[in-house]
């Protein structure tokens, strides 16, 4: 990521501390982070400047490492610094350094950003399976708890001999559709598309009858 990125500053910096009436020069190597920050909560872009070029290789770093994308990272890592130039106003020296307020702050928004990517990961699971879901099993779950109904018997008279051929060898029988195109003689295929085809009509007809 380059610390040239530009980070645009908020229309209305919250909070902002009132400035030192005699800033220290940002050029003058003995200026701290810690002062850097200060300043830059008064709404110094210049400060700001300054510790965007100190921190963004440690702040690109960290979110990398926790990230282990560096796509994702790098959006990170901008998202951290944009926080740190609008929360300027939080930080405060006495309770820490500048380094460790940054790396907090990194820390946070690449968990964040973790459990809001594995969260996305997992709907889109849930999606993908609920559509792979096939009809012929949907079927066959709702059928299997009726089968000793006397209404399967009574519906099953009016399935295509061979529909009902198939469904009696695999529910009543206990064969698997490989043993239902084994024992008829068919392919695997066809003996597929008879039990989901018999399946489907035989759930229209007990609906019908429910």
């Amino acid at each position: 990521m380059s610390a040239t990125i530009a980070i645009q500053r908020p229309a209305r910096p919250a909070k902002a501390r009132p400035a030192a009436a005699h800033p220290r020069p940002l050029a003058n190597a003995a200026v701290t982070p810690e002062a850097m920050l200060v300043a830059a909560a008064t709404g110094d872009e210049a400060a700001f400047a300054a510790v965007y070029e100190r921190f963004a290789p440690q702040v690109l770093g960290i979110a990398t490492r926790v990230l282990r994308d560096r796509a994702l990272a790098e959006e990170v890592a901008q998202e951290v610094l944009v926080e740190a130039w609008r929360k300027a106003d939080r930080f405060d020296p006495a309770r820490g350094s500048a380094s460790a307020w940054i790396t907090t702050l990194t820390h946070r928004r690449a968990v964040d950003r973790v459990r809001s990517e594995q969260a996305s990961r997992d709907r889109d699971q849930r999606v993908s399976q609920r559509d792979q879901a096939r009809p012929f099993d949907e079927v066959a779950d709702a059928v299997e708890v009726r089968l000793e109904h006397w209404q399967v018997r009574q519906a099953l008279a009016d399935l295509s001999e061979r529909q009902r051929e198939a469904i009696e060898l695999a529910y009543f029988a206990g064969h698997t559709y490989r043993d239902v195109a084994r024992v008829l003689g068919i392919p695997e295929g066809t003996a597929k598309s008879r039990l989901r085809d018999g399946l489907l009509r035989l759930r229209d007809l007990l609906e019908q009858h429910a």
